[in-house]
């Protein structure tokens, strides 16, 4: 999406290392990134000009069909196990046409409210009876398509889902996810990757990463292979210990935590993203932080979802970098993911200030991105220009320190939004030629669609769709 010349654009205030620095100018080179940063500057001529920023955030966990679900599992109680009956009977739902209509909703939705990249930790790979696409990476060219046309970042976390437990096969309604084994994950791992090369355009913003479902899904010596097989330099992520139903099937079946697995694999080091982390022991911490690696907390889905509280300062205080996703995408919003990740250590410890504003957007923004494999991100020289504008003067936010924006903003504060140096959403909407308008109206055409395709027949569009 990039046009490939250098522009300039100016704050009035640019949130820099968790300080507001007054009137800064950024210029980037043609690939987007910043090539010049000035401070004390008024804006020019015919410039850009925004009010504050901050860096934009990287979403370090999605399930993009799971917003499929939001506000229709809330009434029968329950737990994560029955929810994640809903979650099949959505998955069932999609081909790669509607995935492609609710991924770009969604990524919009994302957009307009301040995250600038996204993790899709995707697995709905084929058909529903387990059989691929006659298109090969029929799913996966609709989700890097619907973020392609957003102008959102993407790393596409293609997900290994082998089996329906430890020592269990898959379910029937976990057949989509499936690739028989190890090796056949890896061929169709490295042959999407070189699809996914052919079909970039200049300024591509669609990266590839990989997924281990979790140590359930994936049997240990598939797992062994699949660290083999992988580049080095692939960021890769998968979920750990977000239930304890987890930790006991599998120290019944291995003598280790899921944690410990991991360990034994050689799979915990600087590049591995370990969502969610829930329910750990003392030593899992232990590990986890020696190892540098990234912990993806989901602080709005582990309360939707009843997880628990995981202990985000401790694996901090141990070693490990702390990011966030929205995971099922129950709530969207980067500024409420933020202030759950401090709100649950307040309640879980009795103390304020458990993770410093600073910290906290050096979690949204930095730490996503490097979970992602996007590299650094804290405006400096050489980075990418991705820019969220906040207002400092809604209901939200008037009267408060700048600094501390991360703990009374929402996604409604969000004004403009910057990729790579360019607008890409202003006032809610989104400004690509190729997916402009808002993302409610892109969400209302995805749902009549999937509508349609249950009933067999034209259905009329949700209240308040455009027409």
């Amino acid at each position: 999406m990039s046009s490939g010349h250098p522009r300039s654009l100016h704050a009035a205030s640019a949130i820099i290392g968790g300080r507001p620095v007054a009137g800064v100018r950024f210029t980037t080179d043609a690939s987007g990134r910043i090539s010049s940063i000035e401070h004390g500057v008024r804006p020019a001529e015919g410039e850009l000009s925004l009010g504050t920023v901050v860096p934009g955030m990287g979403n370090a966990h999605s399930h993009a069909f799971h917003r499929l679900l939001r506000g229709r599992t809330h009434a029968e109680g329950g737990d994560f196990w029955q929810w994640r009956t809903a979650m099949y009977a959505a998955a069932a739902s999609l081909d790669p046409e509607r995935y492609y209509a609710v991924a770009r909703a969604v990524f919009g939705e994302m957009l307009v409210c301040g995250w600038t990249a996204v993790g899709e930790f995707h697995y709905v790979h084929h058909r529903q009876d387990g059989r691929p696409y006659a298109e090969a990476h029929a799913m996966e060219s609709a989700v890097a398509s619907a973020a392609r046309d957003v102008g959102i970042r993407l790393t596409l976390l293609d997900t290994a889902y082998l089996a329906g437990g430890l020592g269990a096969p898959l379910l029937a309604e976990q057949l989509a996810f499936g690739d028989g084994s190890a090796e056949r994950w890896l061929e169709r791992w490295h042959s999407l990757r070189d699809h996914l090369a052919a079909t970039a355009g200049e300024g591509d913003r669609v990266t590839l990463g990989a997924a281990l479902h979790s140590v359930r899904a994936v049997p240990r010596d598939a797992m062994a292979t699949i660290l083999a097989g992988l580049p080095a330099d692939i960021p890769l992520h998968v979920h750990l210990s977000e239930q304890p139903q987890e930790n006991a099937d599998t120290l019944a079946a291995t003598g280790l935590t899921p944690t410990g697995v991991l360990a034994e694999l050689g799979a915990l080091t600087p590049r591995i993203s370990l969502v969610h982390a829930t329910h750990l022991t003392d030593a899992d911490v232990a590990l986890i932080g020696s190892s540098r690696a990234t912990v993806v907390m989901c602080p709005t889905t582990e309360a939707d979802l009843g997880d628990g509280i995981g202990p985000a300062r401790r694996l901090a205080d141990a070693g490990a970098r702390i990011a966030v996703g929205s995971d099922q995408n129950a709530v969207i919003d980067p500024f409420l993911e933020l202030r759950g990740l401090e709100a649950g250590e307040r309640l879980a410890s009795g103390q304020r200030g458990r993770f410093d504003p600073a910290e906290l957007l050096a979690a949204g923004s930095a730490a996503g991105y490097t979970s992602l494999g996007l590299g650094a991100h804290t405006l400096a020289l050489g980075q990418p220009l991705d820019l969220v504008e906040v207002s400092t003067i809604s209901v939200r936010t008037l009267g408060g320190d700048p600094a501390q924006i991360a703990l009374t903003a929402t996604a409604a504060d969000v004004e403009r939004v910057i990729v790579a140096g360019e607008l890409v959403a202003s006032s809610g909407a989104l400004a690509s030629s190729a997916a402009a308008g808002r993302p409610e109206h892109l969400l209302a055409d995805a749902l009549a669609g999937l509508s349609s395709s249950r009933s067999g027949s034209a259905v009329e569009p949700a209240q308040g769709a455009h027409p």
